[in-house]
């Protein structure tokens, strides 16, 4: 099995050979549409070279080096540095539930974390989970799941949100079996 990032970069080929340009002429491309919403490039590439929502996606951090590890490499941060800012002030309390899912989620294999803004995005060839704080008091877990019912704890999110599910949590005991085969089955179904 490929790791993740070997997986990026065999995407990354792709791209170019599906566009017939490298990646440079596409970065150049990105850097001067004017452009610097993540979801306007991901939309230009997708309109300009036909490109699927993931390629367009990847293509698009790559050229504004965003992805999750570069930009918090290019500010200088580490991973744990990024979780410290987005686990500060009231939202402190809820790290231990992140700790026990990364600890789960683990076990299963190789796979990216992505830190953003507000949440850390998990994915292998495709994104499979995102986890972070909502409010101050509750923890959301984003999960793209094929085929599970919805349920009183499995909340299903509206077409074209990030994920097609969510699970709240408030404590770190509510990471139970249930909700890592959940898990399990988004990390093998992402590639």
């Amino acid at each position: 099995m490929s790791s993740p990032e070997q997986a990026t970069q065999t995407q990354l080929r792709n791209i170019e050979a599906r566009t017939g340009k490298s990646l440079a002429e596409l970065t150049v491309l990105v850097q001067n549409s004017g452009l610097s919403k993540h979801s306007e490039i991901r939309s230009m590439l997708s309109e300009q070279f036909g490109l699927g929502y993931g390629d367009a996606s990847t293509l698009a951090h790559y050229a504004m080096q965003s992805d999750g590890e570069r930009a918090a490499k290019a500010q200088g941060l580490s991973l744990d540095q990024t979780l410290d800012e987005i686990y500060t002030g009231a939202k402190a309390s809820q790290r231990p539930i992140h700790e026990k899912l990364v600890a789960a989620i683990q076990e299963f294999g190789p796979y990216e974390t992505a830190p953003k803004k507000g949440y850390v995005s998990l994915r292998r060839k495709r994104q499979f989970a995102m986890l972070g704080p909502a409010t101050n008091t509750r923890f959301e877990l984003g999960l793209n799941l094929k085929n599970a019912g919805p349920s009183e704890r499995l909340i299903e999110m509206p077409p074209g949100s990030m994920c097609n599910y969510k699970v709240r949590l408030t404590d770190p005991e509510q990471v139970d079996e249930e909700l890592v085969a959940w898990i399990k089955q988004a990390y093998e179904s992402a590639g």
